[in-house]
């Protein structure tokens, strides 16, 4: 992955003073790791009259695979092959963007002490791309970057091969870029256009990237008649997000109409009073209705089945009605960090005596689980393969046979009214399965009927009329006959 930046000059006003606003020594060859690869920054050229900056990414597939997880949203493509042969070490992409935020943090900000009245002012450049993918074609490249001031707008297409040329074009541009802007203009450009040509990003976005968008496009994205395209690639079409940053762009172009600030266009609601209720999130409302459903039952013995990284342990330790917390997972990493979360190595003796963690596959019976009150298998059973959920029903129901049980699992059926969710795509990677409200009943019905328990559904998060709750709950109690002869 390969960009160029490039100027002119003078004796006068040397074209070497493109490595004070960089803040990179023409002099030396630098590397910077970066958490997908390693990026450099050299000079083909150096002189008065002519400068030339490069940064070269190297990624590493296999970090990128990595670190993606290689599935679900934001990952690395899902197709095994393509997770480690792909275009993404070799096209400009968020990649390189991120790259430039990391290697030349000051020059995008336009910071530079030994020559601040050279960053401030236009000065001329050249940005060379080689391999550009842009999906729109070489036509919405000019779109984007015409008028943005910059004089020349050269996008030619990359043929698929230049030995076939029937197979015609790629998606990829050879871009060009030449005119008088700051240094500091073009690179917040690049920020933010070369994901949006790219249309992908390589991780999940989340809400602080429209302060990330706002950060780069002051200036020049509240005006830009591609405004909504660029807004909407970058935020990878969240529609929430979208709509926030179309909204405080409206807010900057209003402001800089008037030659106001913002907060004086803004000022319709005193920051003194937050009247505004800020939504709980699912996981917390999950581990609210668990603890009232084993309040409601009474329970103070409870297991944590899959108890993961210890959030609803830590949630019952707080509560000291639950006199002994057992929290299970088969996997030794989950359990050192729920440790870390619990400080176990910390704790007074009192509060540790309540609270043990252990290593047990759920699919197999453990003679340890027998006794407790109440099990919870929170967020667990959707991680299973089908053909395993009978040895966990037997393990969980007919062998450790706890008074209560409670079983949470998401309800797929609700998955339209997340805005991030691609239609047809489960809510993670990990989860095999994700049943309708239905499906969901007759398993749990299934369940009390073959070992004596009643059951009864309970919603958790907000119930759509539509699609019902973000998450559905089974609460199972013995029969009062099963809990005699046991």
């Amino acid at each position: 992955m390969f960009l160029t930046i490039s100027t002119t000059g003078t004796v006068e006003r040397p074209a070497t003073d493109l490595g004070y606003l960089l803040h990179k020594h023409p002099d030396k060859a630098q590397a910077f790791s970066t958490s997908h690869g390693t990026a450099h920054v050299f000079y083909p050229e150096a002189s008065a009259e002519r400068c030339t900056a490069a940064l070269l990414l190297e990624v590493d597939p296999v970090a990128l695979v990595r670190r993606g997880k290689g599935k679900g949203r934001g990952g690395a493509p899902d197709s095994a092959l393509a997770q480690y042969v792909n275009d993404r070490p070799y096209a400009a992409s968020s990649l390189l963007a991120v790259a430039l935020t990391t290697v030349f943090k000051s020059a995008l900000r336009g910071v530079c002490a030994a020559l601040p009245g050279r960053a401030e002012a236009p000065m001329p450049l050249r940005v060379e791309v080689p391999a550009l993918p842009a999906r729109g074609g070489a036509e919405l490249v000019r779109k984007l970057f015409e008028p943005l001031g910059w004089s020349t707008v050269e996008a030619e297409p990359v043929a698929l091969d230049g030995q076939f040329p029937e197979w015609g074009d790629s998606r990829y541009v050879q871009l060009v870029l030449e005119g008088e802007l700051r240094l500091a203009d073009a690179l917040r450009q690049l920020y933010v256009l070369l994901p949006v040509l790219d249309d992908a990003k390589h991780y999940w976005v989340a809400p602080d990237e429209v302060d990330k968008l706002l950060r780069a496009g002051e200036g020049w994205l509240a005006d830009h008649p591609e405004q909504k395209l660029i807004t909407s690639r970058y935020l990878a079409r969240r529609w929430g997000l979208t709509r926030q940053a179309m909204e405080r762009l409206e807010l900057v172009r209003l402001a800089e109409a008037d030659d106001l600030d913002v907060e004086d266009v803004d000022n319709a609601v005193d920051e003194t009073t937050d009247t505004e209720e800020r939504p709980v999130p699912l996981a917390e409302q999950r581990r609210a209705a668990v603890l009232e459903a084993l309040h409601t039952a009474g329970a103070s013995r409870v297991l944590d089945l899959g108890c993961g990284q210890g959030q609803l342990v830590q949630a019952l330790l707080k509560d000291t009605r639950f006199t002994e917390i057992v929290g299970v997972d088969v996997s030794v990493r989950a359990l050192t960090v729920a440790g870390r979360r619990l400080k176990l190595d910390r704790m007074g003796e009192r509060q540790a005596s309540r609270v043990k963690l252990m290593q047990g596959s759920l699919t197999y019976t453990d003679k340890r689980l027998t006794g407790y009150d109440a099990a919870v298998l929170s967020e667990v059973i959707e991680h299973l393969d089908l053909p395993r959920l009978p040895a966990l029903e037997y393990a969980v129901f007919g062998s450790a046979r706890p008074r209560t049980v409670l079983v949470t699992t998401p309800n797929v059926e609700y998955n339209v009214r997340w805005e991030s969710l691609p239609a047809g795509h489960v809510r993670h990677g990990d989860h095999r399965f994700e049943w309708t409200r239905q499906e969901f009943r007759t398993w749990a019905e299934g369940v009390a009927e073959r070992h004596g328990y009643a059951v009864r559904l309970v919603p958790v998060g907000p119930d759509d009329p539509e699609v019902g709750p973000p998450t559905q709950m089974a609460v199972f109690e013995i029969t009062e006959k099963e809990a005699k002869a046991a």
